[in-house]
């Protein structure tokens, strides 16, 4: 049985140039890149050097702390590039993908007769333990513990965000496959949460506590909804999975391959023909924006959404868990006087000089422009509007800043991540990067307490 969840607090930022429901296959790129960066607090160890051919599934690097913990590549080709940093940190691992590709066979997977040990060493090996993140830290999964829940967010509420209902469509059976693993992973429950006017293929799975959300952004961050069904306590673990990457974990148990495809949006004002494209993880971004069409010369790439998503250069590279794109203009100009004029093409949760709140459902043609500079923090107010979790944003950012352990803790620092305070960042009129304090804040926690 369902149960409703009703978010109050929040803020649905409207942009044009939604992605129409049209799934075009990607052309094929030449080459496919992992970032290691994407995988916070991994010390990646090499398997696979330059010139080493790998197929599809085979492992280019392992988590130097935790070493069963395989990072595979997503196409079978030849390792041409590692890119490495300062004391030889490795940036980026690139791989020559082959005109036809092949799979590294992992065998099927008996999930009926698996035990808990067995699939973690399974998604373990196979690469796709990666796709599990925990809460606290929002770091992946630490394999040695065991959650108390897992939750799967269903319902994407960020702006210009992929559909999930069409995405998922046709994908029941590796959902479910997913689902049956993951849940014999935790004594507790597998929450999975859908709109609440949505017709999800994740309505229909068995084996999981389903809740219908409603609300405006962030109603749709796993964050929020681990907040109102089960919180994280001090010493308390969940585990969070998202459903593109259910997919792909399905697929692997069902076939053994590790089919690393997903169906991606690429929107944005700037976007012609903003619409759905079949890509796979790492793969080139230009094979799709230019087919896509852009219509303007000076706009800003952003892999992911546009809220927590990376700024990437055009020949850049689709992120390891991002299955959007968006393109919005640069706002690299300057207004002149814009701070003393009436306001009627931008949003605001403040009323002075602003008229958004006139016109609910109007879709804005944003830029990247802040439109102010960096201050102290101002106390407005404004942070709780939209901040629906029950904790004090302004004062856990600041006893971050300070590095208080105590008062993260007793401000609730285990139940947050970065995305969290995407929308407070959003109206921030200080220009404060909420989202780096606190994950700065998150890694003095990791490495104090542990």
């Amino acid at each position: 049985m369902s149960k409703d969840i009703r978010i109050k607090k929040g803020l649905d930022i409207k942009l044009q140039g939604e992605a129409e429901q049209i799934t075009t296959n990607a052309v094929a790129s030449n080459v496919y890149t992992i970032l290691p960066i994407d995988f916070h607090g991994i010390i990646p160890k090499l398997v696979a050097k330059a010139g080493t051919i790998v197929k599809a599934g085979e492992p280019l690097f392992y988590n130097k702390s935790v070493e069963s913990m395989n990072f595979v590549s997503p196409v079978s080709g030849e390792v041409i590039e590692v890119v490495r940093g300062e004391k030889r940190k490795i940036l980026a691992v690139k791989v020559k993908a082959d005109k036809e590709q092949s799979f590294q066979d992992n065998g099927r997977f008996n999930i009926e007769a698996a035990s808990a040990d067995s699939i973690k060493e399974h998604l373990l090996k196979t690469g796709c333990w990666s796709f599990v993140k925990q809460r606290p830290y929002d770091i992946i999964a630490n394999p040695e513990k065991s959650p108390k829940s897992i939750f799967v967010s269903g319902y994407a509420s960020a702006p210009l965000a992929a559909n999930y209902d069409y995405v998922l469509k046709g994908k029941e059976v590796e959902l479910q496959a997913a689902i049956t693993a993951l849940g014999k992973l935790t004594e507790g429950q597998v929450h999975v949460t859908v709109g609440k006017s949505s017709n999800s293929p994740l309505a229909g799975l068995n084996d999981v506590s389903l809740h219908k959300i409603s609300g405006p952004h962030p109603s749709g961050n796993v964050g929020t909804q681990i907040a109102k069904i089960d919180p994280v306590n001090k010493g308390e673990t969940v585990w969070t999975v998202s459903p593109q990457d259910l997919v792909i974990i399905g697929e692997l148990l069902l076939t053994g391959r590790f089919n690393a495809e997903r169906i991606v949006s690429v929107s944005g004002s700037v976007v012609k023909n903003p619409k759905y494209y079949k890509a796979k993880i790492g793969a080139e971004l230009s094979t799709m924006i230019y087919d896509a069409g852009v219509d303007s010369e000076n706009f800003r790439l952003i892999s992911g959404n546009v809220l927590t998503g990376s700024a990437v250069k055009p020949d850049g590279f689709l992120g390891y868990y991002h299955n959007e794109v968006v393109l919005i203009p640069e706002g690299d100009d300057y207004e002149l006087f814009g701070w003393n004029k009436p306001i009627f093409n931008k949003i605001s949760t403040s009323r002075a000089l602003t008229f958004s709140w006139l016109t609910p459902n109007k879709k804005y043609d944003l830029t990247t422009n802040t439109n102010g500079e960096h201050r102290a923090f101002v106390v407005t107010g404004n942070y709780e509007e939209v901040f629906p979790l029950d904790i004090y944003p302004m004062q856990l950012m600041k006893a971050c800043m300070v590095q208080d352990l105590d008062e993260m803790e007793a401000l609730g620092m285990y139940e947050v991540a970065p995305e969290d305070f995407a929308l407070t960042e959003f109206v921030c009129p200080s220009k404060q990067p909420h989202q780096e304090i606190i994950r700065k804040g998150l890694d003095l926690m990791i490495k104090e307490i542990g």
